[in-house]
């Protein structure tokens, strides 16, 4: 059987998940999935921006990744808009306007999945379903929301 390569959107939790003790064994079979070439990393300029203010060893992390394996999303006012959609309806509040960009990115690209270990604001049965409603409601389609720990490559 023919594996499929799949195209997964990382938060900025992911990659520094490589470094933390907690999080490390996932992060990196991810992230050493991606070096092989089994999967996509995709990003948003959300991503760089918060890359950006991240100690330098989670920025070294990130630039390990080879550029085959690192779709790049541009700027994009259609993740903005459904953003605020996320905010208005109350998923998340203006103070997690950056994890419903993460999430609105992830649904306009029409990923596999979003994965994060952001357990409050992303991972959490009440707030998929929030988003999926708001995504629906805007003619998007389901998007799948998981942890590093349900991704699984097989070599």
């Amino acid at each position: 059987m023919t594996q499929i390569k799949f195209r997964i959107y990382v938060d900025t939790s992911v990659i520094g998940g490589c470094l933390d003790e907690e999080f490390s064994n996932e992060s990196n079979r991810l992230l050493e999935a991606a070096k092989r070439n089994k999967i996509t990393f995709v990003v948003s300029d959300v991503v760089l921006r918060e890359l950006l203010r991240a100690p330098k060893e989670v920025r070294d992390t990130y630039e390990s990744i080879p550029d085959e394996s690192i779709e790049l999303l541009p700027e994009n006012m259609e993740a903005l808009k459904l953003a605020k959609a996320y905010v208005a309806a109350k998923v998340v509040t203006v103070k997690s306007q950056n994890d419903a960009i993460h999430v609105a990115y992830a649904t306009i690209a029409r990923v596999d999945a979003i994965v994060s270990w952001h357990f409050k604001h992303i991972v959490r049965l009440d707030r998929m379903k929030g988003y999926n409603r708001v995504n629906f409601e805007n003619g998007y389609g389901v998007l799948e929301i998981i942890s590093p720990k349900e991704v699984i490559i097989d070599d």
